[in-house]
């Protein structure tokens, strides 16, 4: 059994809908689909809970009302049979209904993750009904019922298989299996979200659950290209990669992938395909365990990031220097992208600067702190173990004219990352789409 997901561009108007089924339909096998919600009805969801917490119920509602008119619409365009429309409508209705109760009571932050949780039921049953209606045998798994997260709020694997593989042999003999992305319960059964990577991690854990053949990640771009297509002239899909060296594209910027989406898949040894709802035929991007010898693969970059230097040769050699530096990021919950040490000083990067001035004010205790701003971190992924000779030199060719604040390579196997300013991106990506790709 394959797995495929759908984000919410895919199913995002009535002909999308319908592509989506005749994709999911295609091969006559039972396949197992994960639905995002329709593109922007999560927004809309979190602007009426915004509504709600600032007690504006008049507001809560108009945005109701205006986005109830727009599915309402849709209805009439998805379905053929008075039957579908009937009992499309319906079910739509009884979900506003819902949405408006929380108008008339105090709100809490669990109420917001039930309402923002409606999205993704509402275009998974309005894609089943219109699989129904098309003669398919199409059933809708209630993502809530095996979905969950432990006290950590993290994904209980344990818990999912076994509940999924209980439900999946209660409903045996099906074509179509669907449920919703993102949406699940926590430890304590109220209703929550995956929050990092959303639907694609929903995808990822139902993939290793049911021991899948494939997970399909369906999006609106070819693949994983080797640089930005936004950006960047002449960039290409990037036709396989290893696990890992999707995991740091995705983490230092790649947006077609969440970096821990793809972990219960490379656990359990399950391809994942990046592919396109628009260009169906194109072959996309296949992610497994295979790793391809002396090559590089792509470039990506990560923005909003901020440098900071600390220098003391007061702190010389001092034993635990470095472990009280560290324990002041992680007090305030600040994660590090890349470090850089000397005798006298350590350089580090992060990406989340809400507690910055907290940071630099302790690490003033121990020596003279620089920040720079505005800053940008360029990976550039492959097979970059140092026994191949001269893919550094390569890199740092490309880089040659940009100003450089800090390199980072041998940390991993799979990446070389320079921090520059935010400002020389452009010209950075596109020296390496140059030198690295575009011989």
């Amino acid at each position: 059994m394959k797995v495929m997901k759908f984000g919410g561009t895919s199913v995002g108007s009535p002909e999308r809908m319908k592509n989506v089924a005749s994709l999911i339909t295609e091969s006559g096998e039972p396949t197992f689909v994960v639905l995002s919600a329709m593109s922007g009805t999560t927004n809309t969801l979190i602007e009426i809970s915004d509504y709600l917490y600032k007690k504006n119920p008049e507001g809560a509602n108009d945005v109701i009302n205006t986005l109830e008119k727009k599915y309402m619409q849709h209805v009439s365009e998805l379905y053929s049979t008075e039957e579908y429309r009937q009992k499309t409508s319906r079910f739509l209705s009884d979900e506003f209904e819902y949405l408006r109760s929380f108008t008339k009571d105090l709100f809490t932050s669990f109420e917001e993750k039930s309402i923002v949780a409606q999205g993704e039921i509402m275009s998974t049953n309005m894609v089943v009904n219109y699989l129904q209606e098309q003669g398919i045998k199409a059933i809708l798994l209630n993502a809530l019922d095996f979905m969950r997260t432990d006290k950590n709020g993290e994904p209980d694997p344990q818990y999912i298989k076994e509940k999924l593989q209980a439900i999946m042999q209660e409903h045996d003999g099906y074509q179509i299996y669907i449920t919703q992305g993102f949406i699940c319960r926590n430890a304590y059964g109220e209703v929550d979200n995956l929050l990092r990577g959303g639907s694609d991690y929903t995808a990822s854990l139902i993939g290793a659950a049911l021991a899948a053949e494939e997970i399909q990640i369906w999006t609106d771009i070819d693949g994983m290209h080797n640089n930005d297509p936004r950006i960047v002239d002449h960039t290409e899909a990037v036709r396989q990669l290893n696990f890992e060296e999707a995991a740091e594209l995705a983490y230092f910027g790649a947006k077609i992938l969440h970096p821990t989406c793809v972990q219960p898949a490379k656990y359990a040894s399950i391809p994942v395909r990046l592919k396109n709802t628009m260009a169906p035929e194109a072959e996309g991007t296949i992610i497994d365990n295979v790793l391809v010898r002396g090559k590089i693969k792509a470039v990506a970059a990560k923005e909003n990031i901020t440098a900071i230097k600390i220098k003391s040769s007061r702190m010389l050699l001092a034993t635990g220097f470095m472990r009280k530096v560290f324990e002041i990021f992680e007090s305030y919950q600040t994660p590090i992208d890349m470090i850089s040490t000397s005798e006298v000083g350590v350089s580090m990067s992060i990406d989340n600067a809400t507690h910055l001035n907290e940071i630099v004010n302790e690490l003033k205790k121990y020596g003279t702190v620089t920040v720079d701003s505005d800053m940008c971190i360029i990976c550039v992924v492959g097979d970059l173990d140092w026994s191949n000779l001269g893919f550094e030199t390569l890199a740092t060719d490309a880089m040659k004219n940009i100003p450089v604040r800090m390199i980072s390579y041998g940390g991993s196997n799979y990446n070389i990352s320079f921090l520059i300013r935010e400002a020389d991106k452009q010209r950075a990506l596109q020296n390496l789409s140059n030198v690295l790709f575009n011989k």
